[in-house]
């Protein structure tokens, strides 16, 4: 999955408002808290969201927490184990991100070789960050985390495309311009899934030599339906990330015999893996504040309005493809229009609008402007849990181009 730190300079810098020991650091138009040894001008590394930190590096930098022999902090904030990056509130204060100096890298790399703009990942032969992927404690009934396909020497269906990952809006503001046609919609917490109505193996053709000499033979292709995960083909629904993804059997199911020849759609399961398993898990509201729980209660469970042991699925992407691999994607509007002939749910609209020329302001920004008036509140389907964020196409864009802004409380 797509992540990277990034190299740049401190430009702006305030007083937090309720801490004399804290200060605000803008960047890519997010805020970052820091301590009081940061300054204008300072070189810095900065970590998004998302990200998880290696642990040698995040112990070098003091960030895991430690306790002495009375049971004192004298370390950071960081899981030992988890060591990933979130976005906080702190003192009123939101922040969204790591600011470290440049010169936490300086055991890595040579830092005055590094420029403004630079992306790092890996330094030398140490992986300083990466996407983090919360670990799982669901297992298979032999207590395995099992994910075995089938594996072939040829590609079991060779036109079905992966799930396209989507990067975080603030760093790509400048992708937009003026006339630009864009489509802001709910971005769901559950889990990516995928259908085709495409070519798949269904054995090989073995001619004499091939049985002397043991070969495969050529590979036979027919259209049928094949399923996936936003990487994997799923060759069944019994194991999997989940110990069991017989949750996910009912939507990949559903668009058989519904689509085209060529048709690829995209959608998010969301809802309960079982009677008692959220697909994604539960969170603390009481570690937010008081307002908060509240408004949503003590636990966060995103369920979409699914009962316990329900799911249910949000289509958001549909392409076309030929036998050539030649893509097109589908509009919104041609979407919906799908959705509608088969019977199915397409993700939550809040806004489509063309990026108009008479804005005060640069393209991006009008942009950001825009989801920053939705990507906080109640969840427009259930209404009983915080929204996770909101997702920015770019629908004249000839390849599929979207960018998620995310609720830092979800």
């Amino acid at each position: 999955m797509s992540y990277c730190a990034y190299i740049t300079t401190i430009n702006n810098i305030s007083k937090h408002s309720n801490a004399d020991r804290l200060q605000i650091v803008e960047v890519f138009g997010l805020h970052v808290i820091v301590d009081n040894s940061y300054y204008k001008g300072q070189r810095v590394v900065y970590f998004p969201v998302d990200g998880q930190l290696d642990l040698g590096f995040a112990d070098e930098n003091n960030l895991i927490r430690k306790k002495d022999e009375n049971g004192n902090n004298i370390g950071g904030y960081m899981d030992a184990n988890k060591r990933n990056i979130t976005a906080i509130k702190l003192r009123g204060e939101k922040s969204e991100g790591l600011l470290l100096p440049i010169e936490s890298l300086s055991k890595y790399t040579d830092i005055t070789k590094l420029k403004d703009g630079d992306t790092i990942t890996i330094l030398g032969d140490v992986e300083i960050c990466k996407k983090y992927i919360p670990r799982t404690n669901r297992r298979t009934r032999n207590g395995n985390n099992n994910h075995k396909n089938k594996k072939h020497h040829v590609d079991v269906a060779p036109l079905f495309e992966r799930h396209v990952e989507t990067e975080q809006l603030a760093y790509h503001l400048s992708d937009f311009y003026v006339g630009d046609q864009i489509q802001i919609t709910l971005k769901m917490h559950g889990t990516s899934q995928r259908t085709g109505y495409l070519p798949v193996l269904q054995g090989y053709k073995r001619t004499i030599l091939d049985k002397l000499f043991r070969r495969e033979g050529e590979p036979i292709y027919e259209y049928g339906y094949v399923h996936g995960t936003r990487r994997t083909v799923l060759d069944n629904f019994n194991s999997g990330y989940y110990g069991n993804d017989s949750f996910r059997k009912p939507s990949a199911e559903f668009f058989e015999g519904k689509l085209h020849k060529g048709e690829t759609v995209y959608y998010e399961v969301v809802g309960y893996v079982n009677e008692t398993t959220p697909i994604m898990p539960s969170g603390n509201n009481k570690k937010v504040g008081k307002d908060f729980v509240r408004q949503y209660g003590d636990t966060t469970t995103f369920s979409y309005s699914c009962g316990k042991g329900q799911s249910d699925f949000y289509v958001y992407r549909m392409t076309m493809i030929n036998e050539d691999g030649d893509v097109v994607e589908y509009s919104p509007y041609q979407i919906r229009y799908r959705c509608e002939q088969m019977g199915c749910k397409y993700v939550p609209v809040f806004m489509e609008s063309f990026i108009p020329n008479d804005t005060i302001v640069d393209a991006g920004e009008w942009v950001k402007r825009c989801a920053e008036e939705y990507y906080d509140g109640a969840d427009p389907i259930g209404k009983n849990h915080i929204r996770e964020g909101v997702v920015i196409r770019i629908v004249n864009r000839p390849k599929f181009t979207a960018y998620k802004h995310k609720n830092f409380i979800a």
